[in-house]
């Protein structure tokens, strides 16, 4: 074999490795977008640095909005890929989770007024106390689905339907506001630091659970449980504590979704905070190209593909989509990326490029 054939052939593998990459389908999807607005107006790429109402530096632009909201589908996008992985379903009641938490939250916070002047606690206490509430959610979900053998999105249906309504119980029906200035630094911006705190928020639960999943065995545990029970039970493992744990570790990111959404406007509002994210967090793991009928998961792919939603329902506002069409749009695009990042999918395009490499080497 000739030098240029070897290097022919080692570019040929170079790609075949590069396409069968799960992270490919969202990076693709993600280098598509850029292009498309790049082509469209290369002024969407444009961040300038300003000022906030405050008198502190910060930066605006479309990629700092994608980062910024982005960073609340990441963070949903960890839990729900465990989830999916363990249970072989979805939560769908993660936008009503986020009302109880960030309910809980304020009423830690606000005590028997709902417009105290000061804080009546500290803010890491009532963030911990809605962090125990929504883990405790999250665990009522995992019973359902792991000893009663629920299926997932009808077991989640229950808080899904109710979740808003508790919410608006904890603070008595009111829409309870916090006038402290530094309750708004976890949803907006630090004095000083220019770049949105969700962004830190975001990039510190990727490290955590990066770490969690390198150290401990809950990468192969949840997958395991995911892929065939029986076999994980005959192996020494409890498919129902691993599912209940998969639940409660998605309650945890809810809590901290629930932080940044009610600091970001210092109150809350039960009927529209959150609303349909769960959605989102769900597409978000499909176009990571993890199986939504659970099993092995790539949770880098999953955290890209919730940045590529943000990314596509920015573009769309960008375009002027109207916002009762605006999920019309985003379907049509999510489902063909959804459809060619699908494991099915791939494993026929990597057939046919054998056999087309295949039919070349015969030539």
């Amino acid at each position: 074999m000739g030098k240029s054939e070897t290097v022919k052939a080692n570019n040929s593998n170079f790609l075949m490795k590069l396409v069968k990459n799960q992270c490919f389908i969202p990076l693709a999807a993600l280098l598509l977008l850029a292009l498309i607005n790049l082509v469209a107006d290369p002024a969407f790429f444009k961040i300038s640095l300003g000022y906030n109402a405050a008198g502190n530096p910060v930066l605006s632009g479309f990629l700092i909005t994608i980062l910024d909201s982005g960073s609340e589908l990441a963070i949903l996008a960890i839990g729900m890929t465990l989830v999916t992985a363990a249970s072989g379903g979805q939560d769908i009641s993660v936008g009503a989770a986020i009302a109880i938490a960030g309910s809980v939250l304020l009423r830690v916070l606000c005590g028997d007024n709902s417009r105290p002047e000061t804080l009546q606690a500290p803010i890491i206490v009532a963030f911990l106390v809605s962090c125990v509430v929504a883990m405790l959610f999250g665990a009522f979900n995992g019973v359902l689905v792991a000893y009663f053998k629920i299926q997932p999105m009808i077991a989640t249906l229950i808080l899904f339907t109710a979740g808003r309504s508790i919410a608006a119980w904890i603070n008595n029906n009111e829409l309870p506001v916090i006038s402290d200035p530094s309750f708004k630094y976890y949803g907006e911006f630090i004095p000083g630091i220019p770049i949105p705190t969700p962004v830190f928020i975001a990039v510190a639960c990727i490290i955590i659970i990066g770490i969690v999943l390198k150290v401990t065995n809950l990468r192969i545990y949840t997958q395991a449980v995911g892929i065939n029970q029986s076999s994980s039970r005959l192996n020494g493992l409890n498919p129902a504590l691993i599912k209940v744990l998969a639940f409660v570790i998605l309650g945890l990111c809810v809590a901290v979704v629930g932080l940044i959404k009610v600091s970001r406007i210092s109150s809350i509002n039960y009927s529209v905070i959150a609303k349909d994210i769960e959605m989102d967090a769900i597409l978000a793991v499909a176009l990571g190209g993890n199986a939504l009928s659970g099993g092995k998961f790539n949770m880098t792919a999953s955290i890209i593909g919730a940045y590529v939603i943000q990314f596509l329902t920015t573009t769309l506002y960008k375009f002027q989509v109207q916002s009762d069409a605006l999920p019309a749009y985003k379907a049509v695009v999510v489902i063909v990326l959804v459809i060619v990042s699908a494991p099915t999918v791939r494993e026929y395009f990597s057939s046919l490029t054998k056999k087309m490499k295949l039919s070349k080497e015969v030539a």
